[in-house]
């Protein structure tokens, strides 16, 4: 499920925007990467660095790169992280979460953050030699051509993609539930019909003859489109509308959560926290003005 979770959010509109503008100010590639991903997060972006893109085409430079990435996710503990790799650049990994639950990783860097030197290279040659890369005037060009940020300026665009990342742990659900990205009309059908009757004891038998197909068919097939099973879906739609309806003061929790077709509080609390990262009462309390 994570990978499809990431998937929907790359492909969102909210975070193709982001990764656009962030490039376009910084210079630097932005990716989305699952957890547990075995591949270089940059690999062919407009914006990724010519030379690591070098190394990444070359099987012991390459391997060397991926430690570095193995570094920055596999040891994280849920804060950003930052690594130096063996090449003196710079990269970060922002975790990316959807409730109390890591999906992945918001991840850029190849940057220096002291311009390198003639000696520095030297020592970068010798080794790359060493691994059986060809060292070339281009290759030096382009290692030398690798931006450069103050400690201070890279660590301002790390605080960024923590804060945006939090953005995208906040709007995961809306994706999930409102993407439509050339559907089936099965699906459009089903989703409306969920929604139209999710306060109901709603089962997955009730919604696929609602649009005319086998469970085991629809089963399937909704799953490959959303990224869910019907089960999971349908505890997002209704975590959507209690947000909405936690905004109205009058609403008892206890109301909202049969509502919304809960049919117990204590599920109710459990699938929400689960779901949003804090308590229905926690997240109502922060949207009252302090």
């Amino acid at each position: 499920m994570t990978g499809n979770l990431i998937q929907a959010l790359a492909e969102s509109k909210v975070y193709r925007d982001y990764e656009r503008a962030f490039s376009e100010a910084t210079g630097l590639p932005v990716s989305l990467t699952p957890i547990g991903s075995w591949k270089m997060p940059h690999a062919g972006k407009k914006s990724a660095n010519d030379f690591c893109e070098t190394m990444a085409a070359k099987s012991r430079s390459c391997s060397a790169c991926m430690g570095t990435q193995e570094k920055l996710t596999k040891e994280s503990d849920g804060s950003p992280r930052t690594e130096r790799c063996e090449m003196g650049m710079f990269d970060s990994a922002v975790p990316v979460k959807v409730g109390d639950a890591l999906i992945g990783f918001l991840q850029t860097g190849q940057v220096f953050c002291k311009k390198p030197t003639a000696a520095q290279f030297s020592r970068v040659a010798k080794k790359l030699s060493s691994w059986g890369v060809p060292v070339d005037a281009r290759l030096e060009e382009a290692y030398f051509n690798t931006r450069v940020m103050t400690p201070a300026q890279y660590q301002s665009m790390v605080q960024l993609l923590t804060i945006f990342a939090q953005h995208l742990s906040m709007v995961t659900n809306q994706v999930l539930v409102q993407q439509d990205n050339a559907e089936l009309p099965m699906i459009t059908r089903a989703k409306a019909f969920i929604k139209g009757n999710q306060a109901e004891d709603l089962s997955l038998g009730q919604v696929a003859k609602a649009v005319n197909t086998s469970t085991f068919y629809f089963c399937k097939m909704f799953k490959k489109a959303t990224g869910l099973n019907f089960t999971e879906y349908l505890s997002r739609v209704r975590i959507e509308k209690a947000k909405n309806l936690l905004l109205n003061p009058n609403l008892r929790v206890s109301e909202i959560a049969f509502e919304v077709g809960f049919q117990s509080l204590t599920h109710f609390n459990r699938v929400f926290k689960k779901i949003a990262g804090q308590s229905p009462t926690e997240y109502r309390l922060q949207l009252t003005p302090a």
